[in-house]
């Protein structure tokens, strides 16, 4: 009787290096087939694993599935062209010997002529798997070694170029279409100093990313850190883990650094990354920049009022682009102030605000009930297909294709009425307490001036829609609807506790307010008078002219008084508006009349004519007429005039 034909398996692993040279899997599998025939064996598989690497094959899916085949005696050996194509680890190598013999299989590599059934074809075997092994080590380490004598010639060691840069000759060079993006990552870190926000600027410009993909703060990160961009390439600093996905820095003395050109200056380079360093050690995020309180929300009427009107740095107004319609900053900010007074102290605007409140609340019930009725109807119809399904009286595809329509505008309905219904019960508690509303809302008003920029910013965000600047006239359209957060009432009595006061007074609708477009400018045209000065300095630290008066010790009115050119400020309060403007507005220095020296130096110290009369040991009359020019010390006095004023 014949003896049953050996069955075997061919293993193919050529790497795509060997490829390249020409070995092909069907090169090396033909040769297997043909070694086969002639020893009368039967191929019953072949295991592909060409361009897999032979450090580790033990987890692929071909290994796998050899391992069964060997285990469950669908072979009992395994060809492949020699040991290196099996595996490159000595371990592997081993362990595959002893599997095989377990099963009494073999192992059959053409090129070494080993056959690991005998004592002496095991013994060849591992000798020349320790050899595959050092051969593979002694690659790595030459590669290695290799690596900061190329980086130190300023040669690619593989991979993309940084991001701004781009291989020519096998020299990075600055690329035009990249450099410039770069350039700006630094210049918007350093004036905005959040790495969101210059991603998010970065994205809305349109720039994105070599690989086409939005930029984000990571990506920002690492292009900040990284110094090619001030013309220092860093290269031989990273080692991968071995898991092919993460990597680790390498110790700083076996970093190459090589000159490159520079996309940045090394000033600008050096003050983003003190920014970037202090932020990762004090491990806070920076304070959000300051808005203007109404960005966003200026639309220019003149051109349809879709425009949007934005602050530029050289003026501080709001300018529309297309045709230069424009109001002042703090302009606006007073007749939205003057607005909300003239609406919450207004019983008429109130009560006609409250009766069309009065119809959205019925248009809201109305729009309730309409979707209740809705869903019931589609319930029902839901359940009438299901029956028809049950009955095998429409088909499965025919349930799905009519169901889901049905199924998806239920569910809308479904998550759509809770919300609804929270408003509504939202409004009807509101109603019935108007009127402390209205009282808390006034309240707000008058808090106004004193509240931050950023606490008058969160109210505007949530009670305005926008605001429209005509011709002549300023449309403040006003909307709010309730969140959750505005649901819980307040713990205790506070700024955040009359800003959700006022907006629960217009939680109804719509608000619309109209107020004349101021013909001049809320800063004076020209410094003056000292009134001129306090009104700008005021402007420019966005103060309002109560928070002014508690800081000078004196009343609103006379603050009023003072921006308005009606009166002069009292000689006593001339040293603490000096101290508020931090100069002297009409200074002595330069000035060579002796009159406006004495008057100057005075009005410095707050003293009165009497005060520095007595001190320098004249007449108050006297001083009075010097300061007027009536009369002209004598030349010994004027030089004890000098010298007293130069102490």
């Amino acid at each position: 009787m014949d003896k049953p034909s050996k069955a075997v398996g061919i293993w193919i692993r050529v790497s795509t290096e060997d490829q390249a040279q020409g070995e092909s899997p069907e090169h090396h599998e033909r040769r297997a087939r043909y070694y086969a025939e002639s020893k009368g064996w039967k191929v019953r598989e072949v295991y592909n694993l060409a361009g897999v690497s032979g450090k580790d094959v033990s987890e692929h899916p071909e290994t796998k599935r050899m391992r069964a085949d060997i285990e469950s005696g669908h072979i009992t050996g395994l060809i492949f062209s020699k040991l290196a194509r099996l595996a490159r680890n000595t371990r592997q190598l081993l362990d595959f010997a002893d599997e095989f013999n377990k099963y009494d299989a073999d192992l059959i590599s053409l090129q070494e002529a080993i056959d690991t059934s005998t004592p002496a074809g095991r013994l060849f075997y591992t000798m020349i798997a320790a050899m595959a092994q050092w051969e593979r080590e002694e690659i790595a380490s030459r590669v290695a070694a290799s690596v900061p004598i190329r980086a130190k010639l300023g040669k690619s060691l593989g991979g993309a170029a940084p991001f701004g840069y781009a291989w020519q000759n096998k020299q990075l060079v600055v690329d035009p279409k990249e450099a410039p993006v770069r350039k700006l990552i630094y210049e918007l870190f350093v004036e905005h100093r959040r790495k969101k926000t210059v991603a998010r600027i970065l994205n809305e410009r349109g720039h994105r990313t070599r690989s086409g993909a939005k930029f984000s703060d990571t990506t920002v990160d690492r292009l900040i850190s990284d110094p090619s961009a001030k013309g220092l390439r860093r290269a031989n600093y990273t080692k991968s883990k071995g898991d092919g996905k993460s990597w680790s820095f390498k110790p700083e003395s076996e970093w190459v650094h090589t000159e490159i050109e520079a996309i940045v200056s090394e000033d600008l380079w050096n003050q983003a990354n003190v920014i970037l360093q202090e932020r990762k050690a004090s491990g806070k995020r920076p304070a959000k920049k300051t808005v203007q309180l109404f960005s966003g929300f200026v639309f220019c009427g003149l051109c349809g009022g879709d425009q949007k009107m934005y602050v530029p740095s050289s003026t501080p107004k709001y300018v529309c682009s297309k045709c230069r319609n424009k109001i002042g900053v703090d302009d606006l900010e007073a007749i939205f102030h003057e607005q909300l007074k003239r609406f919450f102290f207004s019983p008429e605007e109130v009560a006609k605000h409250l009766e069309s409140a009065d119809q959205a609340l019925k248009e809201k019930q109305d729009l309730l009930a309409t979707m209740e009725d809705e869903q019931k109807k589609l319930k029902a119809r839901m359940d009438k297909l299901l029956q028809l399904y049950m009955a095998d009286e429409i088909s499965k595809e025919g349930f799905g294709r009519e169901n889901r329509p049905l199924e998806e505008r239920y569910q809308q309905l479904q998550n759509r009425i809770p919300a609804l219904l929270a408003e509504i019960d939202f409004v009807r508690i509101q109603f019935q307490s108007s009127d402390e509303v209205i009282s808390e809302a006034r309240d707000l008003y008058t808090h106004w001036p004193n509240l931050t920029r950023e606490e008058k910013r969160t109210i505007i965000e949530q009670i305005t829609e926008r605001v429209v600047v005509g011709k002549g006239d300023v449309t403040i359209n006003l909307s709010y609807l309730p969140s959750a957060s505005d649901l819980v009432p307040p713990s205790s009595e506070s700024v955040a506790d009359r800003q959700r006061n006022v907006m629960a007074a217009l939680p109804f609708g719509k608000l619309r307010l109209t107020a004349k477009k101021p013909l001049n400018s809320l800063y004076p045209k020209a410094l003056t008078t000292l009134g001129d000065h306090i009104r700008k300095r005021r402007l420019d630290l966005g103060l309002s002219q109560l928070a002014l008066s508690i800081r000078l010790g004196v009343d609103e009115g006379s603050i009023n008084n003072w921006e308005l050119n009606q009166r002069v400020p009292g000689i006593r309060f001339y040293p603490r508006i000096h101290a508020f403007l931090e100069y002297c507005p009409f200074p002595a220095a330069g000035t060579r009349k002796l009159s406006q020296k004495i008057r100057v130096w005075r009005e410095g110290l707050g003293l009165s004519q009497e005060a520095l009369a007595k001190a320098m040991g004249v007449d108050e009359s006297t001083l009075a007429d010097w300061e007027t020019e009536k009369s002209k010390p004598m030349r010994s006095s004027r030089e004890r005039v000098e010298r007293f004023l130069k102490t």
